[in-house]
This record gives structure tokens, C-alpha cells and sequence, in this order.
């Protein structure tokens, strides 16, 4: 992805890969799943003056799936790049039902000015801090704090790398309630979906 971030093509494969999600999303519905898929959008994708027009005719195409379903991840440099820009995007997708989440909180600028500019639905906070945080103090403690910024400003926040029960215990225990990483499940292809949603059970000490 790095090769073609700066090139049109980028804005070609962005494309694909949220008229590819709303595909995946309506083969579920039909075997009964009914879940929403986050799709990353790169910078220059954001940033095309007619990105909201596009993202419709892409919705068009899947008249049956309810907007709400697809949210899209920015990079918080995505977002640095033009704020203005981008916080009347995130309204104007608000305004069709589709919300953003803010990807890798923590790793840039990470500035109240996100909070309070953009209207984005979800902070995801960087494995980076996630993995070392049952060892690092100071990881701890920027998780208590991304945690605490989220639930002043009525954000909802989700942990990556939760790669063990521990991890997921004490994100938990933290007031974090969402999370992905290996401790959860592995990446699988979209068919095996079904199933897994079907048979998966939380850890005990997750669900206490």
C-alpha cells in the first residue's frame, strides 16, 4: 500500500475495497449473520472533492444494506493533513449513516482538537501500547488516559492487539469493552465468518 498511497490508483483500490466490504457484508445476510465491516481509508481517498458523492453511488449499488453497516478508519495524519476538509466529510457521511473511527489514537499528534473537531465514533487505541501493558507502566497509563479522553467526550473505544485473556481481562477491568487481536480469533476468509460468530465464546473471566 505504501507504493501507491500517493497515486490515483490509490483512490481505485479504496474504491474496491469498500464495494468488495459491502459484498462480503450482504453474503453474510443471506446465511443469517448480520454484522458491519470497518474499511481504512487512505488519505488521498479522504481527501477527494467528490469522496461523499462517491461513497453514495457505491452505497447505491447495495440499496439493501442499511449505510450504518460500513464505518470507515482514518489515520490520525490522514485527518492532520486538513481538518476542515475532513471534519465536513465525517459530518457529511454522518449525515448518510456512515460513521469513522479514528485508527492508531495515540502513535501521532493524538490532540484534543480530534475530539473536539472531529465527529468520529470510535477511538482505536495502537497495539503498541496494548501489547506491553500488563509489564509497562507507562503504557498502563496512557490506556487509562486514551480511555478516559473517550469516555469524556461520549466516544466509544476499541483495543488492538489483544493477543492473550490477560490483555482482554484488564482492558476490561480498564472500562474498555471492545477489542481485536489473536486473543479473540486469527484472520479467517469472510465464509468461515458464519460459523465462527456461531460457535465463538468469550472467555470465562471475560464474561464475569
Amino acid at each position: 500500500m505504501p507504493a501507491v498511497e500517493d497515486d490515483p490508483l490509490a483512490v481505485v483500490i479504496g474504491e474496491w475495497a469498500i464495494n468488495t466490504a459491502l459484498c462480503q457484508i450482504e453474503q453474510w445476510r443471506e446465511r443469517g449473520l448480520e454484522l458491519p465491516v470497518s474499511v481504512n481509508i487512505g488519505a488521498r481517498q479522504l481527501q477527494q472533492p467528490d469522496f461523499v458523492d462517491r461513497l453514495r453511488a457505491i452505497l447505491g449499488r447495495h440499496p439493501q444494506l442499511a449505510p450504518s453497516q460500513l464505518e470507515l478508519e482514518i489515520l490520525e495524519t490522514s485527518a492532520l493533513k486538513d481538518m476542515a476538509q475532513v471534519s465536513q466529510v465525517i459530518e457529511a457521511c454522518a449525515q448518510i449513516g456512515v460513521m469513522f473511527a479514528l485508527d492508531d489514537f495515540g502513535t501521532g499528534y493524538s490532540s484534543l482538537t480530534y475530539l473536539k473537531r472531529l465527529r468520529v465514533s470510535l477511538l482505536k487505541i495502537d497495539q503498541s501500547f496494548v501489547r506491553d501493558m500488563l509489564d509497562d507502566p507507562d503504557d498502563l497509563a496512557i490506556l487509562e488516559g486514551i480511555i478516559g479522553l473517550a469516555s469524556a467526550f461520549k466516544r466509544d473505544v476499541i483495543a488492538e492487539g489483544v493477543e492473550t485473556v490477560a490483555h482482554g481481562t484488564r482492558l476490561l477491568q480498564l472500562g474498555c469493552d471492545l477489542g481485536q487481536g489473536y486473543g479473540i480469533a486469527r484472520p479467517m476468509p469472510g465464509a468461515a465468518m458464519v460459523e465462527w460468530a456461531q460457535t465463538w465464546q468469550p472467555d470465562p473471566a471475560w464474561a464475569q
